[in-house]
């Protein structure tokens, strides 16, 4: 009989996040307090580069919000509507690419 291996504690969540999911979690690791303007957010972030994907391709959300007509948003729930387009359309862009196809097909 072999012992049951011990626990897992590595401080990686055992699923990835991506997308809004992944935004949401940096800005409550950040602080972020609402309402806020384009460069508190971009400052409270310690990096802007936000994975839209499994495969680990990123957002430049620095980049994204400085092309938003908005520079200041209410609540977190409004930045997080307004971002949410920009990471669904790098999400169907990347996933038509050959080489978005090919990861997808790829276990890791």
């Amino acid at each position: 009989m072999a012992a049951r291996p011990p626990p897992r504690d590595s401080g990686e969540p055992d699923s990835i996040e991506f997308g809004i999911a992944a935004l949401d979690a940096r800005l409550d690791r950040a602080g972020v307090r609402f309402p806020a303007t384009t460069e508190e957010l971009i400052e409270a972030m310690d990096d802007t580069d936000v994975p839209y994907d499994a495969a680990g391709n990123t957002l430049d959300v620095a980049a994204t919000l400085r092309e938003l007509p908005a520079e200041r948003f209410e609540s977190e729930r409004s930045l997080l509507n307004r971002l949410h387009p920009e990471f669904e359309e790098k999400r169907r862009s990347g996933a038509g690419s050959l080489l978005g196809r090919v990861r997808t097909l790829l276990p890791f």
